[in-house]
């Protein structure tokens, strides 16, 4: 207990020299490799930022932790997310295991009570989206889409169109 508000200049010292250099390293990773890596997240990808902010603080604040060691697992991390949204993109079965599909939560004036419980989602949480896009009434929209990361898309309504962006929603009434 007596050590609560200070260890030594030494672990101190090694906080100010390591911290820095495991958050360039990890900065200098997430470049490497690539944009998909900083994307809207889905469930996989929160993990594996959750996981990432996670080895970043262990490297700064433990000392048994090397610096090496810290990068290293940066690195395999970085990799598992790179390894399997590259098979997402090759493999249908991958992308199905590690992504959503956009949910349909509101159609023609009417809200999917169905789909809106399945995705724990309130009218309120609607309308406050149509506020933000600016839409005064639900008669302006066509359709509403919860997507895969979260967001609320807005379909306002829609004229004569030959292919519409909405062939992966997943639609439940």
């Amino acid at each position: 207990m007596e050590k609560i508000w200070f260890d030594s200049w030494d672990s101190l010292l090694r906080v100010i020299c390591i911290a820095p250099l495991a958050y360039i390293a990890m900065v200098f990773l997430l470049r490497v490799s690539g944009k998909r890596t900083l994307a809207k997240m889905n469930a996989f990808d929160f993990v594996v930022t959750v996981a990432l902010g996670s080895i970043l603080a262990s490297v700064a604040l433990n000392k048994n932790i090397p610096l090496a060691n810290g990068v290293a697992a940066i690195i395999v991390f970085i990799g598992f997310q790179f390894i399997l949204t590259w098979l997402a993109v090759r493999v249908k079965s991958v992308k199905t295991v590690i992504t959503s599909r956009p949910s349909l939560i509101f159609y023609k004036g009417n809200f999917l009570q169905g789909a809106m419980k399945k995705e724990r989602i309130t009218e309120e949480e609607i309308y406050s989206a149509a506020r933000k896009d600016g839409l005064s009434t639900l008669e302006e929209i066509e359709m509403i889409i919860l997507e895969t990361t979260g967001d609320i898309t807005i379909i306002e309504k829609i004229s004569d169109h030959k292919e519409t962006t909405f062939k992966d929603v997943r639609i439940e009434r």
